[in-house]
């Protein structure tokens, strides 16, 4: 008998397929990616396990805390209220957080909105990130070890302070508490269960998220941390940091997707406007170099968002990576040709070395593979 497989179904089996090959080849607990082709989404799929002592297998609804990607939406909820007239990107931040924000070594030099969007603040994650008390000469003293040598706006450093900074900025200029502010008006417009807040999520959907020490996984439940403690005692504007705006977002692959559609179709998803293509367009231009990067070449940081070559051979890729407890993820996206991929992976073997791209294996070995299934 003759079995007919559409062209689309005989690619998702295929994925599945190579999903669980990659698992297995770079011993990772479990992985959940999407694929976006011809500006949608078109194959979802996941591997492994959910939770290794149970043995619960993985699959595409359950939720991860996503790390670094979460400064995305962070950024859009900066440039959301950028929009609304709150303020300007190369305005003092010190002017509505209440207190000066200076690098001692250059104290005439305003930091600004545009220079922590762009980890070109001069601002450093030294001195710790979980509070912003760091900043403040008048609470801390001596403030120089959260910054760099360099002046305000002219080096590059990848600053998870610096977002969070931002985080207090969205409660100052909007008056909501952070993760409501994202969930209200960037999270329930595109549809999507996440939250910065694990007291407003199912926690049964969390997959385990593991690190591997030693040549074992070792669970990390912090990663899922509620802070309920701290949130019966919350602080406008100044609690903040305990739903991390720089990393700690919870969602699923497939809705994190709907993000990078929103990039894709300059702001705007299912008729919903999340952004004005105009502040769709600043945070995907390069204005600092990135890790691996250069502007020169039109690649680099811009909001949030890295312009990069080196993913996927031949391609310009716009996106972020994200790293914390043992998990691994990756949003990227090609605006013009409509396609794009998430990965997210809950543990791997951190003893296989990244790639000469500079990526881990588990995000730039299984974008590739999608990429030949799916795009090529």
């Amino acid at each position: 008998m003759l079995v007919l497989v559409s062209c689309s179904g005989y690619r998702a089996h295929k994925a599945d397929i190579r999903l669980e090959e990659l698992r297995k080849e770079l011993n990772a607990v479990g992985l959940s990616v999407a694929v976006i082709c011809d500006n949608q989404v078109v194959y979802t799929g996941a591997t492994g396990f959910k939770n290794l002592e149970t043995s619960e297998p993985l699959n595409s609804s359950h939720l991860m805390r996503i790390a670094s990607i979460s400064k995305s939406f962070t950024a859009t909820a900066i440039m959301q209220l950028y929009e609304a007239g709150c303020f300007d990107l190369d305005d003092d931040i010190g002017k509505a957080l209440g207190y000066p924000v200076r690098n001692p070594l250059y104290p005439d030099i305003p930091i600004t909105y545009r220079m922590l969007l762009s980890h070109t603040s001069s601002l450093s994650d030294s001195a710790g990130y979980f509070t912003l008390d760091v900043l403040r000469p008048d609470i801390t003293g001596d403030v120089s070890r959260s910054f760099n040598a360099y002046a305000p706006g002219t080096g590059y450093q990848y600053c998870n302070l610096g977002f969070n900074t931002l985080g207090t900025l969205v409660e100052i200029h909007s008056g909501e508490r952070f993760d409501q502010y994202v969930q209200y008006n960037i999270l329930e417009p595109l549809g999507v269960y996440a939250s910065f807040n694990v007291n407003d999520l199912d926690t049964t959907r969390f997959a385990t998220i593991y690190s591997f020490e030693e040549g074992q996984f070792k669970p990390e439940p912090q990663a899922y941390n509620s802070r309920k403690q701290d949130i019966d005692h919350y602080v406008m504007d100044s609690s903040t940091v305990i739903f991390s705006p720089t990393g700690g977002l919870k969602i699923s692959a497939p809705d994190l997707a709907r993000q990078a559609l929103v990039q894709i179709n300059d702001g705007t998803l299912d008729g919903r406007e999340v952004l004005t293509p105009e502040s769709v367009a600043i945070m995907q231009t390069p204005i600092s170099p990135g890790s691996q990067d250069s502007v020169d070449e039109g690649l680099g940081y811009g909001f949030a968002l890295q312009r990069t070559d080196k993913l996927i051979e031949g391609e310009i890729m716009t996106g972020h990576t994200g790293s914390a407890y043992g998990l691994f993820s990756a949003m990227f996206f090609e605006k013009d040709k409509k396609f794009g991929f998430v990965v997210l992976c809950n543990g791997c073997d951190t003893s296989i070395p990244r790639r000469e791209n500079g990526f881990m294996p588990v995000q730039t070995d299984v974008i590739n593979a999608l990429y030949d299934i799916f795009i090529r």
